[in-house]
């Protein structure tokens, strides 16, 4: 399985740096979600814009998605367009994932369009694996729709994590919670 993290956005509510640089535990954000992909993926690509700033991030491949739009269905698609075979994608600013929680996307995924982590009800589209039969209806969705909407048609497999560790890291006060809380 592929594992595709995606790291597209623009940090505006982090003063415009980009997120996959960021650092929590002394580790760039993108870090701790390669390490969660890398036990259950390969290859494992960063999905982002050609003038996104990354780590260094060994064995990990850099795939540069079109400029625009700046939405995270562009990295989903892309990374599809780009894959062969079933993608599991994970936005940069998630750096609590697990590779267990990762299994338990894999393992859901057989047989379905997609299979999508879900935490106190809330459909996390960020954190799914995607297959190949979901790239032509996530290519047609409309562009203005929330991408929770887009997911949602595809009848997804749900999957249950633990809150805390769908989080993501929006504000700088997001950083002091230490990855070793979860």
């Amino acid at each position: 399985m592929n594992g595709a993290i995606l790291a597209g956005g623009d940090g505006t509510r982090l003063g415009g740096r980009s997120k996959a640089t960021l650092e929590l535990d002394g580790r760039p954000l993108a870090a701790h979600v390669a390490a969660a992909l890398g036990a259950v993926c390969a290859p494992v690509a960063v999905v982002c814009k050609p003038d996104t700033e990354l780590p260094e991030l060994p064995g990990v491949e850099r795939w540069d998605e079109p400029a625009e739009p700046r939405h995270p269905l562009t990295g989903i698609v892309h990374a599809l367009e780009r894959a062969d075979g079933p993608v599991l994608v994970c936005a940069v600013d998630m750096p609590w994932v697990t590779p267990d929680a990762c299994r338990s996307l894999r393992d859901a995924a057989p047989g379905a369009v997609a299979a999508v982590a879900v935490g106190e009800g809330e459909l996390c589209p960020v954190f799914a694996v995607y297959a190949p039969d979901a790239l032509d209806r996530l290519r047609d969705a409309r562009a203005d729709a929330p991408l929770r909407e887009t997911v949602e048609a595809l009848e997804p497999a749900r999957v249950a994590l633990p809150p805390a560790l769908l989080r993501s890291v929006n504000e700088p006060k997001d950083l002091d919670q230490r990855r070793s809380s979860t």
